[in-house]
């Protein structure tokens, strides 16, 4: 879970190349989509509004190497 962390921390950073990398490897070790939408959420409600817009990078990894059955 480590990863999911990393990616809350990428999104209040923001550093978009530390959130692609953090979701492909939060996915290559099991995260599920709905795990890291909620490590999202985390992010949100501690970076409000500028959080919110870097959510569209996790949603286009999320959409590239987990795409929903």
């Amino acid at each position: 879970f480590k990863e999911i962390i990393c990616i809350v921390a990428s999104i209040l950073k923001p550093c978009q190349e530390c959130m692609v990398y953090h979701t492909k490897q939060a996915l290559s070790l099991g995260a599920t989509r709905e795990e890291i939408m909620e490590a999202c959420s985390v992010a949100i409600v501690m970076g409000g509004g500028p959080a919110v817009s870097s959510i569209a990078v996790i949603q286009d990894c999320l959409e590239a190497w987990a795409p929903r059955s």
